[in-house]
Parts: C-alpha cells; structure tokens; sequence
C-alpha cells in the first residue's frame, strides 16, 4: 500500500511499498490505513487484487479507495471536502478523475453508499471497542 510502486516494491520517490501508510485495523476486504507522515503519495496501487482502503486522518474517516482485480486504483469516494455541493462526492478513474462524467466527480450510488455506511459502522466499532 502506498505510492505508484506496489508491483515493484519501490515507489518512483524511493520508497519502499508499505512504508508510507500504517494499518489501525483490517475487516474483511477493508483496509482502515493513516498516513505516517504529511508527505506521503496518494493511495495509487496495491498487492491485494480488489482490496477497499479507509483512509484516516486522526480519528475521521477521510476517503475510501477502490482497487481492481490489476492491483491498480478505479476511483475514491470523498468523504470530508465539498465537490460542486457533493459531499460525499466520488471520482472514477486511476489519476483521480480522468474516467469521471462531463460534469466531473458524482454523487454516490446505492452501492456506493452501502459502502459509506459499512465503514462508518465498523470504524466507529472498532473505535469504541465493539466487535
């Protein structure tokens, strides 16, 4: 997890994959990970054919990133920042947004929000301490 070098385990700034993010806690295909220092690459790739990440800052849930079956990123929902009054809002492609609509980013879909709503449960589980 980490920058643009899952598949060779080096990022193209040099770090070693894994280094640049922490995992707080794992449930089923979801990964909660927090970045371990400010400057750290988006999520961009994985070792996990289809893994979903939940990307904490503090204690808030900040975004929640799809993986392909190719390792690579298809898109991120936006959980904290307002897009065109969309809040959550999601971007589709790798990049970030080359595969989003005319109108750019979306709002989410019902199984979009069936996402939303599992990781806000289990993050909040875990942060209280029930299972």
């Amino acid at each position: 997890m980490g920058g643009r070098g899952a598949s060779s385990g080096i990022s193209k700034a040099g770090k070693v994959y894994g280094s640049e993010y922490k995992t707080l806690h794992t449930s089923g295909n979801i990964k909660f990970v927090s970045k371990v220092s400010r400057d750290v690459e988006t999520l961009m790739e994985t070792k996990t054919n289809g893994r979903v990440y939940a990307t904490v800052g503090g204690s808030d849930l900040i975004s929640i990133t799809y993986f392909d079956t190719s390792n690579k990123r298809v898109k991120t929902i936006d959980l904290k920042h307002v897009h065109k009054k969309m809040k959550p809002h999601v971007h589709h492609g790798y990049e970030h947004n080359e595969k989003d609509g005319k109108k750019g980013a979306s709002k989410p879909n019902e199984k979009e929000r069936r996402m939303i709503e599992r990781v806000y449960k289990e993050w909040y589980n875990y942060r209280s301490g029930r299972k």
